[in-house]
């Protein structure tokens, strides 16, 4: 049965799509920027990584997920010289979890952001 999330607790979508959809115990979500729940984008890579795996977090919880749930990220960012600074960030964030993961270099994402990370979770019984 297909699910359709949403959280106040993460920006809302600002296209035709849905934060996250959930298929059985399969949550998807949608690609994060670092777009605050005003719709404000963070100054920086910094604050727009630890924005986007905030939201991205809200909007697993709020799935039935938690952190140690997440299986899988794709990480998209405008400049792959930025690598090092997201993984310090991004292991940080995750600490001893290690979910399976993906960096893609684009030429530009939504809103100029500079980094986007979608994620696939499971939710917990």
């Amino acid at each position: 049965m297909l699910e359709v999330i949403s959280t106040s607790n993460a920006p809302k979508a600002i296209g035709a799509y849905s934060q996250a959809i959930c298929i059985g115990n399969v949550i998807y979500t949608s690609g994060q920027i670092g777009l605050d729940v005003y719709g404000n984008m963070q100054d920086g890579l910094e604050a727009q990584t630890k924005q986007v795996l905030n939201n991205l977090l809200a909007i697993v919880e709020e799935s039935g997920g938690s952190l140690d749930s997440i299986v899988k990220t794709t990480i998209f960012l405008t400049n792959m010289n930025d690598f090092g600074l997201v993984n310090d960030i991004y292991s940080n964030f995750f600490k001893n979890h290690k979910p399976a993961r993906s960096t893609i270099a684009v030429c530009d994402l939504p809103k100029n952001a500079l980094i986007e990370i979608e994620c696939i979770a499971m939710k917990l019984d």
